[in-house]
């Protein structure tokens, strides 16, 4: 495909802590998503670490409000905590929220998500891969169209986009132009390329994560300090810049 003829793919990646921003800025990122605890999934991050990384890159920063790991069915006590970290976030220089709220029958909280707009304004919201969890995907791109919601994280509903490329091609078809349907979970350097000209999707996104032996040389033996017992301990997750490059040049290959 010629570039001349469409805009590049847009490449989006998260990252939970500053080197990692660094990283994948540096390997051709054209937006993060700034979260803490990937390995949870991405959490709400601390203002520091966002103040950090706005401080140090350039490119737009999409930020996590997720306050626990698991289901995305909020108690009226989180879902206060989720606005109240909007509201402690807004001005920090933020592109936009990443964000969903479920009903406990599958389809998104209309309400919640108005509440956890008007917290967040003038900033607007993304909806995370909670999309992915919804019983009626279709009926979820209605309601994200109602709520004035421009973007969309989903794996086509599957465990990850080559499994769900079906589904992501027919959310693109019906998301039209003003929505953003972008495909991530298990986007990689071998097959974004055939992902991109089998969904025709605009943006992707991955984490680019690896996991690395910690540097710590004494190591108590039999004390678990983390879930997945005593050796998850030393093991320390990074992203990975070579992967992020390999992606961007996939990529850029296709729009030359």
């Amino acid at each position: 495909m010629s570039g001349s003829a469409s805009k590049p793919v847009l490449v989006e990646v998260a990252v939970d802590d500053l080197t990692g921003a660094r990283t994948a800025t540096a390997a051709g990122a054209d937006r993060l998503e700034v979260c803490s605890d990937l390995g949870a999934g991405g959490l709400t991050p601390t203002r520091g670490l966002v103040d950090a990384v706005r401080a140090a890159v350039s490119v737009p920063l999409v930020v996590m409000l997720r306050s626990r790991p698991g289901d995305f069915l909020y108690t009226e006590d989180e879902l206060s905590v989720l606005c109240r970290d909007a509201a402690a976030l807004r001005d920090a220089g933020v592109a936009a929220f990443v964000t969903g709220v479920l009903t406990a029958e599958g389809a998104l909280d209309e309400a919640a998500c108005r509440r956890l707009q008007e917290a967040a304004a003038p900033v607007p919201l993304v909806c995370h891969r909670a999309f992915d969890l919804t019983a009626d995907p279709f009926a979820a791109l209605a309601t994200l169209r109602r709520l004035g919601i421009r973007r969309v994280l989903s794996s086509g509903q599957a465990a990850n986009v080559v499994a769900g490329a079906d589904l992501l091609r027919e959310l693109v078809r019906a998301a039209g132009p003003e929505l953003v349907v972008m495909p991530g979970a298990g986007v990689r350097p071998d097959n974004v390329a055939d992902l991109v000209a089998a969904t025709h999707c605009r943006e992707v996104h991955l984490s680019a994560s690896t996991v690395l032996d910690s540097g710590m040389r004494f190591r108590r033996p039999g004390v678990a300090m983390v879930a997945g017992g005593e050796g998850a301990a030393w093991q320390v997750r990074r992203t990975d810049g070579a992967t992020v490059a390999a992606v961007v040049a996939a990529l850029r290959a296709r729009d030359a």
